[in-house]
């Protein structure tokens, strides 16, 4: 397997209601980050084409128009573009993914699953070279550690508050939205899970519990899930500028 037989699937048709009231008028995937105020999607394309990606599938429903009529057929950034649109018989991340399969778009052995609210220099060469020769059903993508959203104490006697830490980093081993899967798994999946499934909360139990071979991909370097407007007031969008320049460089990202 090479680069050139993978698609990425793209999930970008949730309704961003952490973004209200900004969603009521422009899709999530479409909110602009950095200093060019490029649209998140157009960012994840930028890193993944660099990666040797051509073809995408962009799951869309809450105003996916906006996003097809921005991106097209992907001619501006040299791939090509397919869209599926949600459908209430099949909704949630994993009945989205089903209803694209059963669509016949995911017509390859092996895809990359990328939430559309996730800006990550994940090493996907790297990624499906570990996901290929471990023959792996599929493969996640983890950061090596998560910060907590709040301060955490430590009590003494007497309820004595001896230490406190500010938003703490743990070495705890988290999904970030990435996962390298085999289109075989999905063959099965409506008859175990139905229509509308999540894809990390259902779908990847199911595959462990049923001893499909699920392998874990470490990755240390940045990410971010832009999900809320919290986190996006957070994000520091010239990090995010300087490490695509460093792949692409400023040429290509004017």
């Amino acid at each position: 397997m090479t680069m050139s037989k993978v698609k990425a699937v793209i999930m970008a048709g949730g309704k961003g209601t952490r973004f209200r009231p900004y969603t009521e008028i422009i899709a999530k995937p479409m909110i602009p980050v950095g200093p060019k105020q490029k649209p998140i999607l157009e960012h994840i394309i930028y890193w993944l084409s660099r990666n040797g990606i051509r073809d995408y599938v962009f799951l869309i429903g809450y105003l996916g128009q906006q996003i097809r009529n921005y991106f097209g057929r992907g001619e501006r950034w040299c791939v090509r573009i397919s869209y599926s649109e949600d459908t209430e018989e099949y909704n949630d991340t994993g009945g989205a993914l089903l209803n694209a399969y059963k669509k016949g778009l995911l017509n390859t052995e092996t895809i990359l699953v990328w939430y559309g609210d996730i800006i990550a220099n994940v090493n996907v060469r790297e990624l499906f070279k570990k996901h290929w020769s471990s023959k792996a059903d599929a493969t996640l993508v983890l950061a090596g550690k998560y910060q907590l959203p709040v301060g955490v104490a430590e009590i003494g006697d007497g309820n004595r508050i001896i230490k406190l830490v500010e938003k703490p980093w743990y070495p705890l081993k988290v999904t970030i939205g990435i996962l390298a899967l085999q289109t075989q798994v999905l063959d099965k999946a409506e008859e175990a899970l139905g229509k509308s499934f999540d894809i990390m909360s259902h779908l990847i139990p199911w595959m462990i519990e049923n001893r499909y071979k699920v392998l874990a991909y470490v990755h240390d370097g940045f990410w971010y899930d832009v999900g809320s407007m919290e986190r996006y007031a957070k994000l520091d969008g010239a990090k995010v500028e300087e490490i695509l320049e460093e792949v692409l460089g400023e040429e290509d990202l004017a």
